[in-house]
């Protein structure tokens, strides 16, 4: 178990940094979905262009887009596991 510190830091075990590429000074990205806290590593440029005929929906802020892409996941996993059962 990790403590978090005064200034809500958190050591990630070098192992993990290891399996997920992340060295000192790599960018992450921190989401918070449903009571869990994700980082993931940010790949600088590796994206770039690969959207760029998506047109977005501007009724929707980038929080709801978030939400409503996590929440699609989940229930795509929810499926996966009730066919896992049967």
């Amino acid at each position: 178990m990790h403590k978090v510190s005064a200034k809500r830091q958190v050591t990630i075990p070098k192992e993990l940094c290891r399996k997920a590429g992340i060295e000192p000074g790599s960018m992450v990205e921190i989401f918070e979905y449903d009571g869990k806290v994700t980082v993931v590593k940010k790949e600088l440029a590796v994206s770039a262009g690969v959207l760029k005929n998506l047109k977005g929906d501007a009724r929707l802020s980038d929080e709801e887009s978030l939400q409503d892409a996590l929440a699609a996941h989940k229930k795509i996993r929810r499926k996966g596991s009730s066919r896992d059962r049967h």
